[in-house]
């Protein structure tokens, strides 16, 4: 078969990663993403790795295990589906087009048909690559006009597509409705509740179980879209003008679209295709353009960025996509642009972002089944985990935050997570000591190769030799600290109004400090632009929006954004 067609197709797949064997979500091993019946939340995928093992002669193990197997199974594949197809094996790579397509095993002609344009896209344009091996793979450009139309020739079932769907045109995308009891109705950006987020979840479950928990009116749950691993499809299920139940605190549900993932935070043996993070990419960048939202970390934010709306709910927050969401891939696919060059060691008081290569990055948590099952997205039907505790060391989104430039010392003890507590945990849900790709803090020390950022209010150190692990933050930055003559200033997990704001009779929305963290004078934080105070209601009285003259700003504050009140800040100059 024409080489070219094999590579964009392996790229497609797997980003030519092995993936160390393990398989994906969507239940694909290996550089062709050839997929095993053991997968049984993805019960709709047909299992390609017994067909590859009986046209090849090789043991299922050696499909999922062995570079050259794994290729030589799926090469395989897509060559019987071409032979069925046209007959033969012909070398013009345009001639294979509906073999990629339903190499895909997407259920549709449009989801099959998107699939097989990627490819295509990739063998036109070209594509160079470093794996983690250190292994460089490069496909020249070629000019191919695919012959699209043997997708009809494929017999595959009419396209998902429904009325209502707010999806970009190369996103298969329907729309199935939550139960009413689990969003609330509105008129979103026309009332001025303008989205200013979008929340990136993982479901700790199936595609199809999400979709019949966001259905059922007991669980006061929903997210406005769920993504499908294996094909990157979409079911909308809450229309962007209401307000989802999906991120743990109203103000933030007020501004902002969340989207769930098919997959197991908790597993990091399992990966997120390629196919779910083009089709999310997608998406985010069709509701960015729509909704005027920034394509940065501040505003496409994790489920275990959102705060908690109080004191008390900070330790129930979520912290789900977890550590094995790639972000740095995620966020170059939004902006389309290559990662900035290193910049050595960071100087006290510049803006950097946390940047560590997600591959070599190994780190290493505890995964404890009681314990997870209850701090992970409790949502839907849990991966089965072990009673007790395992060590696992995987590719991470994360560094890990020390009280002291040492590895000896304490990791950094969240209050809300160790009241009293010299340390925190290595469990992996102890987000408290923890930064993720992308975010952005304010440097306040450097010592060989630790470097300290202003962290939850103190200084918090994360092993960052030569500067390996942060870049140089990029303009436009907003740089705040408290306002002069104040030593300290609280830290909110909302933004709405104060009480004098709202109409008689109706119960205002509590605003008041988280209590256990400050901002201290002489500490600094990358933060957005102020927007309006502002909480709403269906029915004091019905579709009423209160806005008041305080404005906050969102900040990078731990692992988590943070809400300041513009009053008691007050802008610092440019990082140097």
């Amino acid at each position: 078969m024409p080489l070219p067609v094999l590579l964009a197709l392996s790229y497609e797949s797997s980003w030519w990663e092995s993936h160390h064997a393990h398989p994906s979500v969507s239940g694909g091993y290996g550089l062709l993403h050839l997929t095993a019946t053991a997968a049984a939340h993805t019960a709709d995928l047909p299992p390609t790795l017994d067909q590859a093992a009986s046209l090849t002669g090789a043991s299922l193990k050696q499909l999922r295990t062995e570079d050259r197997q794994n290729i030589r199974g799926g090469a395989a594949l897509l060559a019987s589906y071409e032979k069925s197809l046209v007959g033969t094996y012909p070398r013009d790579p345009a001639r294979w087009y509906g073999a990629v397509a339903r190499y895909s095993q997407a259920a549709t002609a449009r989801s099959a048909g998107l699939f097989a344009d990627r490819v295509y896209t990739i063998i036109r344009e070209g594509l160079q690559h470093v794996r983690p091996d250190g292994q460089r793979i490069r496909l020249a450009a070629s000019a191919v006009t695919p012959d699209r139309s043997q997708l009809t020739r494929l017999g595959l079932r009419p396209n998902d597509v429904a009325t209502g769907a707010e999806c970009p045109a190369n996103v298969t995308c329907r729309f199935t409705p939550a139960a009413t009891d689990n969003y609330q109705v509105s008129n979103r950006p026309a009332n001025g509740l303008a989205p200013l987020y979008i929340v990136i979840h993982v479901v700790d479950g199936s595609y199809s179980s999400a979709i019949d928990t966001f259905q059922d009116p007991d669980s006061r749950l929903s997210a406005h879209y769920v993504m499908r691993s294996s094909d990157g499809a979409v079911t909308q299920m809450v229309a962007n003008k209401d307000v989802a139940f999906h991120s743990g605190n109203y103000w933030f549900n007020l501004h902002s679209i969340g989207i769930e993932h098919e997959g197991f935070p908790v597993q990091g043996a399992t990966w997120f295709t390629p196919t779910q993070y083009q089709a999310t990419a997608d998406l985010v960048r069709h509701l960015s353009a729509r909704y005027h939202i920034p394509l940065d970390r501040e505003h496409v934010i994790g489920h275990d960025n959102v705060p908690g709306a109080s004191r008390e709910s900070i330790s129930d927050m979520h912290w789900d996509p977890g550590p094995y969401w790639d972000w740095t891939r995620f966020m170059s696919l939004l902006t389309q642009l290559p990662a900035p060059a290193l910049t050595g060691s960071p100087h006290t008081g510049e803006a950097v972002t946390i940047s560590p290569d997600f591959a070599t990055n190994r780190q290493s948590v505890q995964v404890c089944g009681q314990t997870a099952r209850a701090w992970s997205a409790p949502l839907f039907k849990y991966s089965q985990l072990p009673a007790g505790c395992t060590t696992q060391s995987e590719p991470s989104n994360f560094l890990p935050v020390h009280t002291g430039p040492s590895q000896d010392t304490a990791l950094f003890p969240d209050p809300a997570l160790h009241p009293g507590e010299d340390s925190g945990t290595s469990l992996i849900e102890d987000w408290g000591n923890t930064v993720t790709a992308g975010q952005q803090f304010i440097v306040a020390d450097q010592k060989e190769d630790w470097t300290a950022i202003w962290f939850s209010g103190r200084v918090g150190w994360i092993f960052n030799p030569g500067g390996r692990n942060t870049r140089r933050a990029n303009g436009p930055l907003h740089l705040i600290r408290p306002r002069a003559g104040r030593t300290s200033i609280p830290v909110y997990g909302t933004g709405y109004p104060m009480p004098n704001a709202y109409p008689q009779g109706w119960p205002p929305s509590a605003q008041s400090p988280q209590g256990l963290y400050a901002l201290s004078a002489g500490q600094t934080l990358v933060a957005t632009t102020p927007v309006a105070a502002d909480d709403f209601s269906a029915r004091h009285p019905p579709g009423t929006v209160v806005a008041s003259s305080e404005r906050y700003v969102t900040a990078q504050f731990n692992h988590r954004l943070a809400l300041l009140n513009s009053a008691d800040t007050e802008p610092t100059g440019p990082s140097p």
